[in-house]
């Protein structure tokens, strides 16, 4: 009788013996070893500590202090624009009342080298849509619907259910996985994609430029190049890979012509798909201007804005006092309203201008959580625009 090994014995048929029985390899020893030592080039030192919180704790630890940007938990720029739509937002909520268990939430803890003012915060990498819900409901604003398994409960409030299951609701637990502040901001936003990537898919500016390449796409990948862009507003490697200079180009020239039209197309208020149709309308407009006068005079704005903040603007577009970010608000305030100065053709006041970035009201309009409301993004815009014409 013929003798088999311990693997061979295990299975006899099928696909699974053809996966179970150790093969030899295909590759050379040789690049068996160049793959290993890859991996472990790229293995990541990703530390963390497991907490859980009441439900009524990180909400409290995510609105304190929210307005003035020193929130405890927080929402980094690149997450903002995700908005989960209310039927989202009350099946999630649903599933908590009827304790269905909630995936960790991912947070970050900020160090003292990435920003000295904010070491100890806990950035969010993964987790925004579910703490937003949370805060959203038991502040009485989100209201149920779609509700499937609590269909009673369509058209709740927080404040509408039992007291003694809102004292429930509060202390409801949630898991957290803290990233400690040996882990790098690349590392947090490849994270970041990585545990998304199977159910956000690709990043809006990644969407646009597969499905909608054309003449308008080009452009921004030309101006991303300019080294004046990257000298006032420099992000990391993993964002450039991201397209994020493409992303603030196409939302400068977006702002610059529609910015008050915002809102109030059947788009509605959803900003990838306001900036996804801004596209395809430039793109046919480039593609049947044979002279190419548009696109010269699109350069020219975008040139002379760069040339104006970067004589105009200390710090460019950057943040001072939290990691010196450029946030994407921050970005289209300056960029859009001083485009929009210049074409006025009226004389710019340049008194002052490091002092009024630093007023209440434009840290008001560029740090609130709902930055991308209609509301925020015309009133940041105008209010560059018009502190530069003095109006």
């Amino acid at each position: 009788m013929s003798q088999q090994s311990d693997d061979d014995a295990i299975v006899e048929s099928g696909n699974e013996t053809a996966i179970l029985r150790q093969r030899p390899p295909v590759k050379s020893a040789d690049n068996i070893a160049a793959a290993e030592n890859e991996i472990v080039e790229n293995i990541k030192d990703v530390r963390y500590i497991v907490r859980e919180y009441p439900a009524e704790v990180v909400v409290r630890k995510y609105l304190v202090g929210k307005d003035q940007d020193q929130n405890e938990i927080y929402v980094p720029d690149y997450q903002r624009d995700l908005i989960w739509p209310a039927k989202n937002q009350s099946r999630f909520i649903e599933s908590v009342l009827i304790g269905i268990p909630i995936p960790f939430l991912f947070v970050a803890d900020i160090s003292e080298k990435e920003d000295p003012d904010g070491a100890g915060r806990l950035e969010i990498v993964d987790g925004v849509q579910r703490i937003r819900t949370l805060v959203e409901f038991m502040s009485g604003q989100l209201v149920l619907s779609d509700l499937e398994r609590l269909k009673t409960l369509n058209g709740f409030t927080f404040f509408d259910l039992h007291p003694s299951r809102q004292r429930r609701f509060r202390r409801a637990t949630l898991r957290l996985i803290e990233l400690t502040e040996m882990v790098t901001e690349d590392v947090r936003r490849d994270m970041f994609d990585r545990i998304n990537s199977g159910s956000v898919g690709l990043e809006a500016v990644e969407v646009r430029r597969g499905v909608e390449g054309g003449l308008f796409v080009d452009l921004t990948t030309e101006l991303a190049k300019n080294p004046t862009l990257h000298k006032l507003a420099p992000i990391s490697e993993t964002m450039k890979k991201r397209f994020e200079y493409e992303e603030l180009i196409t939302r400068f020239f977006a702002f610059s012509d529609r910015y008050e039209q915002f809102g109030t197309g059947p788009e509605g208020k959803v900003v990838k798909d306001f900036l996804l149709k801004y596209v395809r309308d430039l793109n046919t407009e480039l593609k049947n201007d044979q002279s190419g006068a548009i696109a010269n005079k699109m350069r020219k704005e975008w040139n002379d804005m760069l040339a104006f903040v970067e004589s105009k603007f200390p710090n460019g577009f950057v943040k001072t006092g939290r990691g010196r970010k450029v946030p994407r608000v921050r970005f289209e305030a300056i960029s859009v309203g001083t485009n929009l100065a210049l074409r006025s053709g009226n004389n710019i006041n340049e008194a002052a201008i490091p002092i009024w970035l630093e007023d209440e009201q434009f840290q008001k309009w560029t740090t609130s959580d709902s930055s991308n409301n209609r509301a925020n993004l015309i009133g940041r815009i105008d209010y560059v625009m018009k502190k530069l014409i003095g109006a």
